[in-house]
C-alpha cells in the first residue's frame, strides 16, 4: 500500500512551464499522471506551487496540492505535502517526477514494494548497468555502489568503484570483470524519514557531490537499492527531449 506525489514546478532555466508543455495532445503532466495511475497506488497527488499547473491538473482530475514556492529541495516538498495529506509514519510514498510522461508503472510498483519489503531501510531507489565508458566518466549520470544486501554504500557524479589498476593503464573502456551501475532517480520513502530528513543541514558530501541522498546515508539511513524490472523511458530536460518524446508517443 503506498501514495505517489508528483512534484511539478512552473520554472525550468531550459525548459520554462514545463510541465504544461503539449506531448501528443496531452500536457506532460498529465501524461505522468495517467501513467502513475496505472501503477497499484492508493492515491496519485501533484504537488505544485504553481495556480497555472494546479487549475490544469484539476481540469483533467487529477488530485493537487499547492504547496509553498521557497522549498530548498524536492525532498522538502515532498515532506510538506505528506504532512498536509495527513499520512503516518509508517506510510510508503513514491515521488515520481513530473517530467517523465512515460514512466512505466512497474518501475513505480516495484520500487514501492522493495521499501515495503525491507523495514530496515528509510528509502528504496533503482538503479541499471552501465555498459559504455562514456556515461561511466560522465558527471551528469550519477553512478552508485552497494553492499552484498543491496544496501547502498555511496552515490557519486566520478566512477565508482574506481579499478585502479586497469584505469591506470586503459582509462577509456570498461575493465573486464567490473560492473558499473547508473541510480535511476526514483524513490520511495517512509513519510518517518521525510519528517526527520527536514530537520538535518546539508551533510559535506551532499554538497560537495550535488546529491540529496547523501544527506541520508550521512545521517546513518539505509537505501535499498535494485535493479529496474523494465528499462526506464526518457525523462524531458531540454527541447531536443522533448522532441523525442513527441517522436517516440506518435510512432506507438
Amino acid at each position: 500500500m503506498f501514495h505517489v506525489i508528483i512534484p511539478a514546478r512552473y520554472a525550468s532555466t531550459r525548459l520554462p512551464g514545463k510541465p504544461l508543455l503539449d506531448i501528443g495532445g496531452k500536457t506532460m503532466i498529465q501524461r505522468v499522471w495517467e501513467q502513475a495511475g496505472k501503477s497499484q497506488a492508493l492515491s496519485v497527488t501533484v504537488a505544485t506551487d504553481d495556480e497555472r499547473i494546479a487549475e490544469a491538473c484539476r481540469q483533467f482530475g487529477a488530485n493537487v496540492v499547492l504547496t509553498r514556492a521557497d522549498h530548498p529541495s524536492g525532498t522538502d516538498r515532498l515532506q510538506e505535502v505528506v504532512t498536509l495529506m495527513g499520512l503516518d509514519a509508517e506510510d510508503c510514498v513514491v515521488n515520481v517526477q513530473g517530467d517523465e510522461p512515460m514512466i512505466p508503472p512497474s518501475l513505480i510498483d516495484q520500487v514501492a514494494a522493495n521499501l515495503l519489503a525491507h523495514p530496515q531501510a528509510s528509502i528504496a531507489t533503482l538503479a541499471e548497468p552501465l555498459t559504455d565508458i562514456e556515461s561511466v566518466f560522465n558527471p551528469n549520470v550519477v553512478k552508485l555502489v552497494t553492499d552484498q544486501q543491496g544496501f547502498a554504500l555511496y552515490f557519486s557524479r566520478a566512477p565508482i568503484p574506481w579499478s585502479r589498476d586497469a584505469f591506470a593503464t586503459e582509462p577509456r573502456s570498461i575493465p573486464e570483470g567490473m560492473t558499473f551501475r547508473r541510480h535511476i532517480g526514483l524513490y520511495a520513502y517512509k513519510v518517518g524519514f521525510l519528517h526527520d530528513y527536514v530537520q538535518w543541514a546539508p551533510s559535506p558530501l551532499e554538497t560537495a557531490e550535488s546529491l540529496e541522498q547523501l544527506r541520508a546515508l550521512w545521517f546513518g539511513c539505509r537505501i535499498q537499492v535494485a535493479d529496474a524490472c523494465e528499462v526506464p523511458a526518457p525523462g524531458i530536460d531540454t527541447r531536443d527531449d522533448l522532441e523525442r518524446v513527441r517522436a517516440m508517443l506518435a510512432g506507438s
